[in-house]
Order: C-alpha cells, then structure tokens, then sequence
C-alpha cells in the first residue's frame, strides 16, 4: 500500500490516499466526456483506500447526475476534478493527484459511447509546447 497525495489547480482542497490503486479505466461514456470536456475520464478506483481530505473539504462540491449513479466532485474555486467516495467506493481522477502512479490504465470503457473524432490519436502530430502558429 501507498501514500497518494493530490490537490485542485488552485491548491484550495488538498487530500491523501493510502491504497494500492491497480484499478485505473480510461472512460468514454457521453457522462465523462462531459465532465472532463475531453476524450474521456482518467479514473483510479479503489474498495480499500483510506481517504482524507487535508484542507478545503468544505470547498468541495458534488454533483449528482439525477436518476442515475454518476457523481463528480470539483473544487468551489478553480472547478478541478476531485475524489468522489460512496458506498465504500473511492474514485480519483488521474489527473487530480500530485503524486506520481506506477500503474498503466486497465481498460478502455464504455468505448461504444466514445466520441466521433476519439480514433488514430496516436497519428496526430506530438509537442513539447504549444506549436507556432501556421
């Protein structure tokens, strides 16, 4: 087991994971596209973590997707992606933590709902910066 610390863009929540995080999805469902405004979700998900919230916890907002299971949490301030924990269930985006993982994702899910243009990404040039403008 390890200690994960992360934190929002504007440092107001901070918090800290002790877990073995080994499961890590790549979601696609119409719900974290949204969410996230990107491709998918980058989640960490765990039935064993022990969480706390270091500072900020009462900047912390949820939103409950009516009628179904999805929540996501975000930061008061800055609207950072945060932890959600219910019913014993812990997910962190990737991206919230500040600390480095070990682990690669496990899957790509809910790919039947992924995004028109979410395909050959690995074709699309790569930088290091933003590139100058043509």
């Amino acid at each position: 087991m390890s200690t994960y610390s992360g934190s929002c863009l504007c440092s107001k929540v901070r918090f800290e994971i002790d877990a073995s995080l080994n499961q890590f999805f790549l979601c696609h469902c119409s719900r974290c596209r949204k969410n996230t405004g990107s491709a998918h979700a980058a989640n960490l998900l765990s039935k064993t973590a022990s969480f706390r919230w270091l500072t900020g916890q009462a900047s912390v907002n949820v939103y409950r997707v009516p009628g179904s299971r999805f929540i996501a949490a975000f930061c008061d301030t800055c609207g950072s992606a945060l932890p959600t924990f219910e019913d014993g269930h812990l997910v962190v985006p990737a991206g919230s933590l500040d600390s480095d993982i070990e682990c690669q994702p496990n899957a790509h899910i809910f790919v039947g709902s992924k995004a028109k243009w979410d395909h050959d990404l690995e074709l699309v040039p790569r930088f290091d910066h933003v590139p100058a403008e043509t």
